[in-house]
């Protein structure tokens, strides 16, 4: 199997309701088979409203979203994206719609994405709309995608993250950290002191980690700066919410990996001890995804050639 930019507009949602004595409700993601990922969405009180972190891609995902603001009562205050991925992002849209106030906050990494990783995806996605093979779900999801990449105010933050600090939003303070040159230029990832709580986006991806546009070194500094923060809970991009004992065993399979892509191994070894290492991870689904999965990113990012193995690790600029 061979993950291609395209699967980024490919996306699917699924939607559940976490018990009240959590100090925050998700609505889980999906990586489906057939179709593109849908990330984690995860939502907090505050005192102005709710702030969402991640408004997913497919409609059924950001209307659950939007379900649960309207059986609360309260509105939608404030959006962090994680990162500029589309299934982290495109649900912005939706959201400023019901709520014309909404704050967006996330890094500028958009702009190099926009220019770049999203406008040669776009070409894909023309190309795969005018495949007759392509199905009318497919075609949906597609069009929905191409519409805010031409459309990216739609989708992009008013309120841009330079630094890391604490924050406040809609009246809730949290510590708001932002990690540079990681699974994208800038990646946002939040802490909660009181909750005991980080939330982190795709820099933790339960069954493989979604390479297409990291910079491994950079990934592998913010997962220690993750590490030294002491969370009790953590949810990730895609997965199941964790403690730290998994967040660590994950955090070692992702070295191992890395280190083992720059090594002489034989990727079978490199894929093997992937599977290993993060086992408790990958459902018995996901194994042969996984397998391929991990097989590409060693092939695209840890055994290319050096100025591709460094793309990702400066910022993103058209050609």
């Amino acid at each position: 199997m061979r993950i291609v930019k395209i699967a980024l507009f490919l996306l699917a949602g699924a939607c559940s309701v976490e018990g009240s004595a959590k100090p925050y409700h998700l609505i889980p993601g999906a990586v489906p088979l057939d179709k593109g990922p849908d990330g984690n969405s995860i939502v907090l009180d505050a005192p102005r409203g709710l702030i969402v972190f991640d408004t997913g891609r497919h409609p059924e995902h950001v209307q659950a979203i939007l379900n649960y603001a309207k059986a609360r009562g309260r509105p939608i205050a404030a959006v962090v994206n994680s990162h500029w991925h589309l299934d982290h992002t495109t649900g912005n849209w939706d959201i400023r719609r019901a709520f014309p106030n909404v704050r967006i906050y996330a890094s500028s990494a958009i702009d190099g994405a926009l220019a770049t990783f999203l406008k040669e995806s776009r070409d894909q996605t023309e190309k795969a709309l005018a495949d007759p093979k392509t199905s009318p779900a497919t075609r949906d999801q597609l069009e929905r995608a191409i519409a805010v990449v031409d459309h990216p105010e739609r989708i992009k933050p008013n309120r841009i993250v330079t630094r890391t600090g604490h924050m406040t939003l809609a009246g809730r303070t949290l510590d708001v950290h932002l990690a540079k040159f990681a699974a994208t230029e800038g990646d946002v990832w939040i802490y909660d002191p009181k909750a005991h709580l980080a939330i982190v986006g795709d820099l933790v991806v339960d069954i493989v980690p979604f390479m297409d546009t990291a910079c491994p070194d950079g990934w592998a500094r913010a997962l220690n700066e993750i590490a030294a923060t002491p969370f009790r809970t953590l949810i990730p991009g895609h997965g199941p919410v964790m403690d730290r004992s998994q967040f660590l065993a994950w955090q070692t399979a992702y070295n191992n990996f890395v280190a083992c892509g720059r090594s002489k191994a034989p990727a079978d070894k490199c894929i093997e001890g992937w599977q290993h290492d993060a086992r408790e991870f990958i459902d018995a689904a996901h194994r042969d995804y996984v397998k391929g999965a991990a097989g590409y990113y060693l092939d695209t990012r840890l055994r290319s050639s050096p100025a591709e193995q460094q793309k990702y690790c400066k910022p993103l600029k058209a050609p």
